[in-house]
């Protein structure tokens, strides 16, 4: 996946010996995130997702991913304020599983649970939950992690799977888009993609009716339907509200994930 460790600095393997002392604190202080414009997005995301970030879609060739957008400019979050609080309803789990994450060496047959060792929140002061017990069992916590992790893998796998049908129906093509902000600065954001319209509609009775029966067809409307948050999102660069935005072929300059 497209910069699979956005997020972490030094992520280790969690072993029973290295790790028996350790200890999570997470919570509500997201500020590991703010130099993040975009992060990763699931397929079963998509409906929570649309009605507060613009999803687009980012990488190249076997890469393609969907992305939920949290920024117009490089290194900018604009949904952590100062004090680490993520300002939205639906946070992408992306985000949420931070500071665990799943590796893997052998393409994806097997897959090892690491921890960001740099993230604030870990200690070994016994502050927050615990990853094993006294007698070096695993934490209810650390198995909730897993249980997780587990999930995000398995919709990460139907997601790769969408994002390959929309390319195999040639149905991606570059965007850019643009905004001018009340005091008249011009802001372009490009580096992503997104379903054309005319070509979606154009695809053949049976092809949408298969879309439709794999619920892919809501996700491409979900889609769609979320480019409306481009200027709700350009709206929090520095409170100054974007009085125009829009979309349009080509590649611009900057990247969306």
């Amino acid at each position: 996946m497209v910069k699979q460790l956005l997020l972490y600095e030094r992520a280790v393997p969690v072993n029973q010996n290295q790790h028996r002392n350790l200890a999570v604190k997470a919570g509500a202080d997201f500020s590991f995130a703010r130099d993040v414009n975009s992060v990763p997005l699931l397929a079963a995301e998509f409906e929570a997702a649309c009605s507060e970030y613009a999803i687009v879609f980012a990488g190249q060739e076997q890469e393609i991913m969907p992305c939920a957008l949290l920024g117009v400019r490089d290194q900018e979050n604009l949904y952590v304020d100062d004090k680490g609080a993520w300002n939205a309803k639906y946070i992408p789990a992306f985000v949420r599983r931070y500071p665990f994450v799943f590796s893997s060496a052998d393409n994806g047959e097997t897959f090892t649970l690491c921890v960001d060792e740099d993230f604030h929140g870990v200690n070994r002061d016994g502050i927050g939950e615990r990853l094993f017990d006294a007698a070096g069992e695993r934490t209810q916590y650390l198995k909730t992690v897993l249980g997780f992790l587990q999930a995000y893998q398995a919709q990460f796998v139907a997601t790769r799977a969408f994002c390959q049908r929309l390319v195999e129906l040639n149905l991606l093509e570059a965007m850019r888009a643009e905004f001018t902000l009340r005091g008249g600065q011009r802001l372009t954001l490009g580096g992503f993609m997104s379903v054309n319209r005319q070509k979606l509609r154009a695809l053949p009775g049976e092809t949408l009716a298969r879309l439709a029966a794999l619920g892919e067809l809501d996700l491409i409307y979900a889609h769609l339907h979320s480019q409306r948050n481009f200027t709700a999102t350009a709206e929090r660069v520095l409170g100054v509200t974007a009085v125009a935005a829009g979309s349009k072929p080509g590649v611009g300059e900057g990247a969306a994930a």
